[in-house]
């Protein structure tokens, strides 16, 4: 059993705009819906923006550099994605949501409140580091087995990653048995947020259509205010309009 602490956010959300965030363990698919979601929403005439993990200019060299030398301590991993996020929020997040458009997030502090916790971090000094976040709209959560999820990343590329297999924990030697495990802990985390959070429960298992017509029919409820063309008097920065 998990000990869940309270967080204060940025705030409840009160920027005009919408932002909708997917999670999930490695291989459940949230990628691919997310882009299918961006798709749909840009052909209804929507402002839309896309912010990923582990992204920001500020920490992705340091963070790559750090998994190929493996030699990231979970309590490093944890900063280095807050960092990410915290620099994201200011620069991608905030201005558009203030603007009435929609930003996409492949991941938020979701994906850090399973993934570090499950690598030993304190549950209630990771929730502390993560009080900036804003609030988001929906927060998807992509149910998938572990066994779906190892079959559709061998399927789609030669091996699985160091640090996505928990080789770093010292769960197994064998690295697919590793992936399971460590997975399984991040899922049972997940798992233990959906009634906390509100998370969005969405059953990865059933074809990409089904998903995304489930995933569209609640963001279309939530857009009755949004605009489809951002507000006249913002200005998005020239680093928006390009990423």
């Amino acid at each position: 059993m998990f000990i869940l602490f309270p967080m204060q956010m940025y705030g409840d959300h009160e920027f005009p705009g919408k932002l909708f965030i997917v999670e999930g363990i490695d291989g459940s698919g949230k990628s691919t819906q997310l882009s299918l979601l961006q798709q749909w929403l840009k052909r209804e005439g929507y402002m839309v923006f896309f912010s990923e993990w582990n992204s920001s200019p500020l920490v992705k060299q340091t963070t790559s550099r750090g998994k190929r030398k493996q030699m990231l301590t979970p309590t490093t991993f944890s900063l280095l994605h807050a960092t990410d996020l915290a620099d994201r929020i200011e620069r991608h997040i905030i201005p558009p949501l203030k603007a009435g458009a929609i930003v996409l997030a492949d991941r938020y502090i979701y994906t850090a409140f399973a993934r570090d916790t499950a690598r030993g971090v304190s549950p209630h000094w990771v929730r502390e580091l993560y009080r900036f976040a804003v609030k988001p709209t929906i927060a998807f959560y992509f149910r998938v087995p572990l066994d779906v999820s190892l079959k559709r990343i061998l399927g789609a590329r030669a091996g699985l990653k160091y640090y996505e297999a928990g080789m770093d924990l010292g769960l197994s030697d064998d690295v697919e048995e590793s992936f399971e495990l460590f997975q399984g802990m991040i899922r049972d985390r997940y798992e233990g947020m959906i009634d906390e959070f509100g998370l969005r429960v969405i059953d990865a298992t059933r074809s990409i259509e089904e998903q995304q017509n489930e995933v569209r029919a609640i963001v279309e409820r939530e857009l009755g205010d949004v605009p489809k063309h951002p507000l006249p008097h913002f200005a998005f920065p020239e680093y928006l309009l390009n990423g």
